[in-house]
């Protein structure tokens, strides 16, 4: 996202983002990654991820993109149980 390569251009120009949209977007999902990394800011970088993701499907469900929408819940129901589970290096 953050390179802006041309099927994010596609995938995101769908829902009227111009690249300064995705590549904020994409540094967005960055920063969630790497707040995951470590053991204080585990469950920020979850929340932060999951809501990334939920925001993905209810644009996929603003265009009427049921299947698109469906892929993204796996992702999701991932980033809940990892909150759920905590982080693992901390015991």
């Amino acid at each position: 996202m953050v390179s802006a390569k041309p099927q994010m251009l596609d995938l995101f120009g769908k829902w009227n983002f111009n690249n300064t949209g995705i590549k904020v977007f994409g540094v967005i999902t960055l920063m969630s990654t790497l707040l995951i990394l470590f053991p204080q800011t585990f469950t920020a970088g979850n929340i932060l991820m999951a809501i990334t993701i939920l925001v993905i499907i209810g644009l996929q469900l603003s265009i009427r993109d049921l299947k698109g929408a469906l892929v993204e819940v796996p992702f999701l129901l991932m980033n809940l149980v990892l909150i759920w589970l905590q982080y693992p290096l901390s015991k």
